[in-house]
């Protein structure tokens, strides 16, 4: 599998590391706290054959700024630093897409700065803190399978964690949010593997509890795709539904078979499902 460019861009928020790859019309891909590098990420690469993807890493992710302020890592801080990063690659504007807790920046995006954008695609996401009111969340209490979520994510911000301990730790959380366990190794086939930034982790939890944008979401006057698994543990499919509701040129597709991981747990209908999003609105690059 072709590596990734790596590039490390000075803008006027600070120097950020982007990894590029694919052709097309441009696209920004990114996750509130992950730490990509030049293998990639299996999300990203789901958009590499008909865009132009950037990958970046946001403040103190892997070799991009530390922040100066705590505040510096907070979601709205995190959209000022996509746009300066749009802004020095000289885009007038580009598409985002974003899974988890990167399509909730992508709401936020298309909320402050939907004239930047083209599109946006959010795949398992939320408008709103997810864990309080939902069962069916793995970070809510009552879930079965909250206490080892939590054992899992604590080691995994150990920052002295040996690499091979640090991917069978990742192995057991991913599976957890899997329809299907038993096809993980299917799944996650490829070398690609990322790291968590636990500064990153650690501030979005306490932000994560006054989140709520949802009276907001008609702002977003951009196409976008919301897509989610029916079994999704970790934003649950009602709230992929909300976020349809609420904004004005959407369309939501549920996958049936899926989890919280439908790019990679029912890839064809994905691919199928974004690349048709792309020629309706006549977005595909000629």
């Amino acid at each position: 599998m072709e590596a990734w460019e790596r590039k490390l861009l000075h803008t006027e928020r600070g120097v950020f590391e982007v990894f590029i790859k694919g052709d097309g019309n441009p696209l920004c891909v990114t996750h509130h706290y992950s730490e990509f590098n030049e293998t990639g990420d299996y999300f990203a690469e789901t958009f590499t054959v008909t865009n132009q993807v950037f990958l970046i890493n946001l403040r103190e992710a892997g070799c991009s700024d530390k922040a100066h302020e705590s505040y510096q890592l907070s979601m709205l801080e995190t959209i000022f630093d996509l746009e300066a990063i749009r802004e020095a690659l000289g885009l007038p504007h580009w598409g985002f897409a974003g899974h988890s807790t990167g399509g909730m920046l992508g709401i936020l995006y298309g909320i402050h700065f939907t004239t930047s954008l083209d599109f946006s695609v959010i795949v398992g996401g939320s408008a709103r803190e997810y864990m309080t009111f939902s069962e069916d969340c793995i970070y809510n209490e009552a879930h079965p399978d909250y206490e080892r979520m939590q054992e899992l994510i604590e080691a995994l911000k150990q920052p002295d964690l040996p690499l091979e301990k640090r991917k069978e730790l990742s192995v057991q959380r991913t599976k957890l949010s899997l329809h299907k366990p038993v096809r993980y190794f299917e799944l996650f086939s490829l070398d690609i593997h990322k790291g968590m930034s636990a500064a990153r982790m650690n501030f979005f939890i306490r932000e994560l509890q006054i989140y709520d944008v949802t009276r907001k979401l008609e702002f977003i006057r951009v196409p976008t795709l919301i897509m989610c698994g029916r079994f999704d543990v970790q934003c649950p499919l009602k709230y992929s539904i909300e976020m349809a509701e609420g904004i004005p040129d959407s369309r939501l597709v549920i996958f049936e078979r899926s989890n919280h991981y439908p790019f990679l747990e029912e890839a064809e209908r994905f691919t199928e499902e974004y690349g048709s999003f792309l020629k309706k609105r006549g977005l595909l690059w000629k």
